[in-house]
């Protein structure tokens, strides 16, 4: 004997709609923002190394 699975709901059937978060005008995108955080990251091992070197 089988067991049916319950009847799956959309989101759609109580009357809410999906709408993804509003981003501001002009604000950088989620890519822009990991590879600037990116370039920081580099940047501050680079500068601890020369400090590293220089002292």
């Amino acid at each position: 004997m089988t067991i049916p699975e319950p009847p799956r709901k959309s989101p759609e059937a109580d009357g809410r709609t999906l709408t993804p978060p509003k981003t501001l005008p002009g604000a950088p995108s989620r890519a822009l923002r990991m590879r600037a955080a990116d370039g920081w990251e580099r940047f501050m091992r680079r500068v601890e190394a020369q400090w590293d070197i220089g002292t």
